[in-house]
């Protein structure tokens, strides 16, 4: 028997059980549409004290962060890392891709209200978003010419899209997309022209990984990756997956990661009893170069969100407590972040990522 949660009304507050021989109408339910016809097999349980949460999926936070002792397999894949040679790059998300990296729109059509008695035809032109893999690593600072191997990772190994360098660069590479579920948010989804590659075309993106200097692995037909004869569960040349923790990027290059058990003894109290510690202090003690830096970006929930001036920086403390879930809380007004964006160049308000009115 199948199980689900629903809204009704406060008069309807019952437990629906339909027999899966036999299905009849709840009585003084009825819907004002349903005309007497059989109910569907299924038994419907009512949580009329569910969080507002529950109902409306508005649970960005929860699946944001999971302590990692409760992960494992698949989900050490979750976040959407790029690798290049088993280097950590930063995150194939939206509102952390490189500024460099322009979009490519695509003409499709989409449905339209069509009016009664005109000649509307109940469909229009609009746009989707694409981009290109070729571009993504040339955005990242990578010479094309010197990729051996691209591999992107299926919710399955046996997923993995396999193409050669070769192959990004062909005419045909030029086709090889990722979009988003949600066309700004959401994961990445491939976009694979008919013949190229090994003919992979999973529905989304566990990974992204390049191999310039090193070796890649070779798929085996019903084992997995295989590299130097061990099969690869993790990232090659690297390990376990990077999970969660703040990415800090400065001018489209990864130039830190943040991530709570990694930071050293605080610097300072706050009133609540957390922690803190100043955020171009810590960065210079990773080997961070802020003299170009004139501007920040807190990126939250997928966005650019607060713009902070240099002195705005350099007066920043931030704090990493658990109750944050994942993100960074910076400033007395613990601004959350997921990521931060550092710029040696003021950006511009149409600079700044965000939906076109146009597309889908």
């Amino acid at each position: 028997m199948l199980h689900a949660r629903v809204l009704v009304s406060s008069r309807c507050l019952v437990l629906l059980a339909v027999s899966a021989l036999a299905a009849a109408p709840a009585g003084g339910c009825k819907s004002n549409d349903s005309h007497g016809a059989p109910q569907p097999q299924v038994a419907l349980a009512v949580d009329a004290g569910a969080p507002d949460s529950a109902l409306k999926g508005d649970d960005y936070d929860k699946d944001e962060y999971v302590p990692a002792e409760f992960k494992a397999g698949a989900d050490r894949w979750r976040d959407t890392g790029i690798y290049v040679d088993g280097k950590f790059m930063g995150l194939l998300a939206w509102a952390e891709l490189p500024l460099s990296l322009e979009p490519v729109w695509l003409k499709v059509k989409a449905s339209a209200p069509k009016r009664y008695g005109t000649s509307d035809t109940g469909w229009r032109w609009a746009k989707e978003r694409r981009y290109r893999f070729s571009e993504l690593v040339e955005s990242l600072g990578i010479d094309l010419a010197t990729v051996k191997e691209i591999h992107v990772y299926g919710p399955k190994f046996s997923n993995t899209i396999i193409a050669t360098g070769a192959e990004l660069r062909s005419k045909l590479g030029q086709n090889f997309y990722f979009r988003f579920g949600g066309s700004v948010s959401g994961k990445a989804i491939p976009d694979v022209p008919e013949g190229f590659g090994n003919g992979k075309n999973p529905d989304k993106i566990a990974s992204v990984m390049i191999y310039i200097e090193k070796a890649p692995p070779v798929l085996e037909r019903n084992v997995g990756l295989m590299l130097d004869g061990e099969l690869q569960e993790g990232v090659p040349y690297f390990g376990t997956p990077l999970r969660g923790g703040v990415r800090v990027y400065m001018d489209d290059r990864l130039v830190a990661y943040i991530k709570r058990q990694d930071l050293p003894e605080p610097q300072q109290t706050a009133a609540d009893g957390e922690g803190q510690w100043k955020l171009t202090d810590y960065l210079r003690s990773r080997g961070v170069n802020l003299d170009t830096v004139v501007e920040g970006w807190v990126v939250r929930q997928e966005k650019w969100q607060e713009k902070l001036t240099r002195a705005e920086l350099d007066a920043l403390w931030f704090q990493a407590s658990p109750q944050a879930k994942g993100h960074l809380e910076l400033g007395e007004k613990k601004m959350k972040a997921q990521s931060i964006i550092l710029r040696s160049h003021p950006v511009a308000i149409n600079q700044v990522p965000a939906p076109d009115p146009e597309e889908l």
